[in-house]
């Protein structure tokens, strides 16, 4: 089955607020934003351009693991440099591809060289459940001829 629909699809049903850190913030910083908003994954951002990302996984393998302190730390020197990240019109499918092959959960969506958006593997997941959902419908319908 292919996966239609694009990024613009998806973040037209999420909230336009993209929660960021700055590189200069303490990882105790960051973990507490991401704590707070129950997100998993924040962008460092500096004046909206993307510089990496903080992961849950970047503090337990970078921090935790090493026995650093989060609160000495600066996001900076554990982020993930250079994401992947994605455009406006990629395709969920593309998406998904990106996201198994890299082995992530988040995906920065980047416009004129600006982060609009982030997409989590659920979000791609409700996506596809959705169309899944829409197609069975479709096919219901066509066979029973309503």
């Amino acid at each position: 089955m292919e996966i239609v629909g694009t990024v613009t699809h998806l973040l037209q049903d999420k909230n336009p607020h993209i929660w960021s850190i700055g590189p200069d913030a303490t990882v105790y910083e960051a973990i507490e934003l991401m704590a707070g908003k129950n997100i998993g994954t924040v962008p460092v951002l500096d004046g909206g351009k993307l510089l990496g990302i903080l992961s849950e996984r970047d503090y337990t393998r970078k921090i935790v693991l090493k026995g650093k302190s989060s609160k000495k730390t600066l996001v900076r020197e554990i982020m993930s440099t250079e994401p992947c990240a994605v455009a406006p019109g990629e395709t969920v499918g593309e998406c998904m591809r990106l996201m198994t092959e890299e082995r992530i959960r988040h995906l920065p969506v980047v416009d004129n060289g600006q982060v609009i958006g982030i997409l989590s593997i659920g979000d791609l997941v409700k996506w596809i459940i959705s169309a899944q959902a829409a197609t069975i419908d479709h096919l219901t319908k066509y066979i029973y001829g309503e």
